[in-house]
C-alpha cells in the first residue's frame, strides 16, 4: 500500500517541477493543445453522426415498432460514445507524446539535469527516437484498444458492469498512461519496452498511485492538457526510481541497486575519477 501513496507523490512533485519551471510548462502545452483539438474534432463529429452510423449498422432494427427501436439506437449511441471516450483518455498521452516528442524528451532531460546535474542519453539519431516511440506508442494503443473493447462488453453485465468495470477501467488505464510517460525517460536509458513492462508490473502499485488519479482528472475536459507536462516531469522522478538511481536504505523497495548508485554519486570528488569522468561527459555510467 504504500506504493500507491508513493505513485501519487510522484506525480504531485511532477506537477510542482513544472510549476518552478514556467518555460517547460510553457513550451510542453504545445503538443497537447494540438491533440486536444485532434480529439475533440473526432467526438463532435462523432456526436454529430453517431446515430446515422448505429442506423446504418443496424438494418436488422428498421421494422421496429417505436419505442423499441429508438430505446436500442440511442442505447447503442450512447454506449458508441462512451467507448469513444474511453478510448481516447486511454490513447491521449500515446498520441500526444508521439507529436511533442522533441518537447517531452527536452523536458524529461532537465528534470534528470535539475537532480544529477546531466541527463543519460540513448545515442540514437532524433528520427530512431521517433520510430521507437511511435511503433511502442502503437503497440500500447492497440492493447489499449484490446481492453478497452473488453471492459466495454463487460459494461453490459448487471450490477457489476456499473460498479466493479468502471474501476477496472480507470485501473487499466491508469497503468497504460503510465507505461507511455515513464517510456520518455527509460528510453534515453536503453530500456526496451518488454523490459518497461516489467519493470512496471513488478511495482504495479506504484503505477496505480500515478497512473489511475491521473486517469480520472484526464476525464474532465482540457485537464489533460495542463497536466501532461508534469505527469511527464513526475514520470520521470518515478523512472529513476524504478532503474534504482535515487538513494535507499535496506527498508527500501528498490532495494540494494539505489542505495548502490546513491554511494557511487554522494562524494562530489568521485567526478575526477573515471566514473565522475564518465558521468560528466557523456551521462553514462
Amino acid at each position: 500500500m504504500r506504493d500507491l501513496g508513493r505513485g501519487f507523490g510522484y506525480l504531485m512533485k511532477g506537477q510542482r517541477w513544472v510549476a518552478q519551471h514556467g518555460k517547460q510548462f510553457g513550451v510542453g502545452l504545445l503538443p497537447g493543445l494540438i491533440t486536444l483539438l485532434l480529439y475533440a474534432a473526432a467526438l463532435v463529429a462523432l456526436a454529430l453522426w453517431g446515430a446515422d452510423f448505429v442506423g446504418w449498422a443496424t438494418p436488422f432494427a428498421d421494422d421496429w415498432s417505436s419505442p423499441w427501436i429508438g430505446l436500442f439506437r440511442g442505447f447503442l449511441t450512447a454506449l458508441l460514445f462512451a467507448l469513444a471516450l474511453l478510448l481516447s483518455v486511454i490513447t491521449f498521452t500515446a498520441v500526444t507524446l508521439l507529436v511533442g516528442q522533441p518537447f517531452y524528451e527536452s523536458l524529461s532531460e532537465k528534470v534528470d539535469i535539475s537532480v544529477d546535474g546531466y541527463a543519460r542519453e540513448s545515442g540514437l539519431p532524433l528520427w530512431r527516437e521517433l520510430w521507437i516511440s511511435a511503433r511502442d506508442s502503437l503497440r500500447i494503443v492497440l492493447r489499449a484498444a484490446v481492453w478497452g473493447i473488453l471492459l466495454f462488453a463487460l459494461g453490459f453485465i448487471p450490477v457489476v458492469g456499473q460498479t466493479v468495470v468502471p474501476v477496472v477501467g480507470l485501473c487499466v488505464t491508469g497503468f497504460f498512461l503510465v507505461e507511455e510517460l515513464t517510456a520518455v525517460a527509460l528510453q534515453r536509458r536503453g530500456v526496451e519496452a518488454r523490459e518497461r513492462l516489467a519493470l512496471l508490473r513488478g511495482r504495479r502499485q506504484l503505477a496505480w498511485g500515478f497512473g489511475t488519479p491521473l486517469a480520472v482528472a484526464f476525464l474532465v475536459p482540457f485537464v489533460a492538457v495542463f497536466l501532461m507536462p508534469g505527469a511527464v516531469a513526475g514520470a520521470t522522478l518515478m523512472a529513476r526510481e524504478l532503474m534504482g538511481e535515487d538513494g535507499g536504505g535496506p527498508d527500501d523497495p528498490r532495494g540494494p541497486a539505489g542505495s548502490a548508485n546513491a554511494a557511487n554519486t554522494a562524494d562530489p570528488a568521485d567526478s575526477t575519477g573515471p566514473g565522475g569522468q564518465a558521468s560528466a561527459t557523456g551521462g553514462r555510467p
